[in-house]
């Protein structure tokens, strides 16, 4: 059974709707020019909803040890997902004691890492469209023909936009363990969709295969 990430979880619906549906991941984007942003007050009030169920995933981009250190002193995570960075994946996992998955993004096979022996995993999506605000979360679909390539010895996840139309196809071509998605259930940016998270999970379940990323 592949693996479903729900990012961006910034409401109380989103996250009893992705804890009910059974995913196994959710993200708290903590990254401020994102419309998925919350503060590690807010993420901690959205957490303690429910005591296990799916790991909490933090994102972060180009972030210093404070900053996540911060978050840290208010909301428990499992997990820390870094854009940019690249060169500090050792220290964070060193000091916080937490498995780090590094973003990907990647537009020919020169993207793939060859060498990365720090990173606990990758999140794999197409590369920002040209002048964005944001290095992922921008809808913009990868290059499945590419990523069917890329044959990492770490677990990763395909992102990037992503649907409940399309997910099922996008795992079968990449052979991805798994997907994350956050624009591609929402009904505008930055607000979940109940009803198109559950059929996101439904559309993953029914149409992956068996993985396991940490």
């Amino acid at each position: 059974m592949s693996l479903v990430k729900i990012c961006g979880i910034n409401s109380a619906e989103a996250f009893d709707t992705a804890v009910e549906v059974g995913a196994d991941f959710i993200g708290f984007v903590f990254f401020p020019a994102s419309p998925r942003f919350v503060t590690g007050i807010e993420a901690k009030l959205i957490s303690e909803r429910h005591a296990g169920g799916p790991k909490r995933v933090g994102l972060f981009v180009d972030p210093q040890l404070d900053e996540i250190d911060d978050i840290l002193q208010n909301v428990s995570l499992d997990i820390l997902q870094i854009y940019g960075a690249a060169n500090h994946i050792g220290a964070f996992r060193d000091r916080f004691g937490r498995p780090v998955w590094r973003q990907l993004g990647a537009e020919t096979e020169a993207d793939f890492p060859l060498h990365d022996e720090v990173s606990d995993g990758f999140v794999v999506e197409a590369k920002p469209p040209k002048g964005a605000a944001r290095p992922g979360g921008n809808a913009a679909q990868a290059d499945w023909d590419l990523l069917s390539r890329f044959h990492p010895h770490k677990p990763w996840l395909l992102a990037g936009g992503l649907t409940p139309d399309n997910v099922a196809e996008g795992l079968r071509r990449t052979g991805a363990p798994g997907a994350d998605v956050s624009s591609g259930v929402e009904s505008a940016p930055g607000r979940k969709d109940p009803a198109l998270i559950k059929a996101f999970v439904a559309a993953v379940r029914a149409g992956g295969f068996s993985s396991r990323i940490s």
